[in-house]
């Protein structure tokens, strides 16, 4: 089939969100990867793919983008191609749909297995990390575990149990505290007022951010701030 041709049958096919892919090579876990692959692969009805050029079609970008993000976590070429093949000679591998996506499950688990191992071989402690992305990331109001696992190159829910094993506490509570002790350096040292105080260390919602001001401090912003006035 030529480019041509190839390009109109495509045509007919939904995309593969191909960012959806990249997300999960970048921060998913074992334990759910073969699940959210199948319904990545799902949603372009992978299984109705009769056709193998328009399996290749689809297998060849999830190839190359496991590809790129191997060797950007430092994985040599040559481990790469001895696991999966090159590009132009895994035709044989996606026969039947079945042997497609079993081919599909087992490099993108492999990949993220050279993640974890990568991440746990480097040295540099995972939390200690996280904790240095979330100080300095602590006013962004879309930080979550999911992308500070992303930063540090773990799974969410590895990072998460491997947080709270060293800290004893869940990255949850250490954001909020960072944003807390921020909060009340502002509440102090500044004229800003509150609702701008909650903006500027990540919360979008004032409630919210007095909810969880009591919560850590057992008083509203508004009462810390008079105390403080109180005792200068």
């Amino acid at each position: 089939m030529d480019d041509t041709n190839m390009n109109a049958a495509c045509g007919n096919v939904k995309r593969l969100d191909i960012k959806r892919v990249e997300q999960l090579l970048r921060s998913g876990c074992i334990e759910d990867c073969g699940a959210e692959l199948d319904s990545i692969l799902e949603d372009i009805s992978f299984q109705a793919l009769k056709s193998l050029v328009l399996r290749l079609y689809v297998a060849t970008d999830i190839y190359l983008a496991a590809r790129t993000f191997t060797d950007e976590i430092g994985i040599p070429n040559e481990d790469f191609v001895e696991k999966f093949g090159n590009v132009d000679d895994i035709d044989d591998k996606l026969l039947t749909v079945d042997g497609t996506t079993s081919y599909l499950h087992n490099a993108v688990e492999q990949c993220i297995r050279w993640r974890m191992e990568k991440a746990r071989d480097s040295g540099s402690n995972p939390v200690k990390l996280a904790r240095e992305y979330i100080d300095s990331n602590y006013m962004h109001e879309d930080i979550s575990l999911s992308s500070v696992a992303y930063a540090v190159g773990l799974s969410p829910a590895y990072l998460s149990a491997l947080f709270k094993k060293e800290t004893g506490r869940k990255l949850s509570e250490y954001l909020n505290l960072v944003r807390i002790d921020r909060s009340k350096e502002l509440l102090c040292c500044t004229s800003k007022m509150i609702y701008e105080i909650a903006f500027e260390v990540g919360f979008q919602d004032y409630r919210y951010f007095s909810q969880i001001f009591k919560k850590y401090t057992g008083q509203t912003p508004r009462q810390f701030q008079n105390n403080v006035n109180i005792n200068v």
